[in-house]
């Protein structure tokens, strides 16, 4: 396996979890897995039975994940396992669990955008409480844990990440799915009046508003899975956004039903609740247009 993806020191958090160091490992030696594959072109994909194109690269860093993480013990859910629709109690029943994503960006993988992330999270009651995200196409990482605060890894090194305080919906940049968005969120974000709008894959939209180069994304779908917004989940709340579903709701993880019912609005927390109201009179608009 190429080592172009190198696992960083662990960033400056005081009292870091041990757990830190086993998700940092697993991402980049997964990492390099990937852009392994990326590099050379290899393998196409095949549709699952929800219809998500699976590839080489997905399964291959979903093996590498659960190998490294299950030694710390822990129960994992990954993308890639057969728990991910039925009740497990070993996963269920337990009050810490690894939450992860292999290849998150599967479409801009096939695509070639270089736009798609490694994710790892560890749950402890419902809650996440360490998240790491790694886009491996530029060796950049995300890392957070509970109370401790969100940090970024690039070539400068490890750095504390924070959002803006921008309040004014006619300030706030807005990202959104590359494959995903529909015409209704579509309309709903151009009815906001924002500043900009950028198309981006992956997690790397939550990146983006952590490190304060945007303010918001939402999305509607009610196919919005666990291991979709879990790392992204702990990372964003210490940069000081929120992440919550778009009727303003907390979102919960390690349930028996894996899927946001309800889609995902993250935001960096000054505009949130703005959000979640105009939505609320959107929806409200269209069911009594519906009558």
């Amino acid at each position: 396996m190429s080592r172009s993806v190198l696992a960083p020191d662990p960033p400056p958090i005081k009292d870091a979890a041990p757990e830190l160091g086993s998700a940092l490992e697993a991402v980049a030696d997964a990492g390099a897995a990937v852009l392994d594959i990326y590099h050379k072109n290899a393998g196409g994909s095949e549709k699952k039975e929800d219809g998500s194109p699976v590839t080489e690269a997905d399964l291959a860093s979903h093996r590498i994940l659960t190998e490294l993480l299950s030694k710390t013990g822990h129960a994992i859910l990954s993308e890639e396992d057969a728990d991910r629709w039925i009740l497990r109690t070993d996963r269920t029943g337990s009050e810490t669990v690894w939450i992860v994503d292999p290849l998150d960006g599967t479409s801009d993988f096939i695509d070639r955008t270089g736009e798609f992330t490694i994710m790892v999270a560890l749950i402890k009651e419902k809650r996440p409480v360490l998240g790491v995200i790694l886009r491996p196409t530029d060796n950049t990482m995300f890392a957070a844990q509970k109370g401790r605060g969100a940090f970024c890894h690039d070539a400068e090194g490890w750095r504390r990440i924070a959002v803006t305080d921008t309040f004014a919906l006619s300030e706030c940049r807005m990202v959104g799915s590359r494959h995903h968005l529909t015409d209704q969120e579509r309309g709903f974000i151009a009815g906001l009046g924002v500043k900009e709008f950028v198309s981006v894959g992956s997690s790397l939209k939550v990146g983006m508003i952590s490190s304060g180069e945007a303010e918001a994304y939402i999305t509607t779908t009610d196919k919005i899975k666990e291991w979709d917004t879990a790392a992204s989940h702990c990372i964003i709340t210490e940069a000081g956004g929120m992440m919550t579903d778009v009727r303003g709701r907390n979102l919960t993880y390690n349930n028996e039903d894996v899927h946001h019912r309800y889609g995902v609005l993250a935001t960096n927390g000054a505009v949130h609740g703005r959000i979640v109201s105009e939505f609320a009179l959107s929806s409200d608009q269209a069911a009594a247009a519906e009558k």
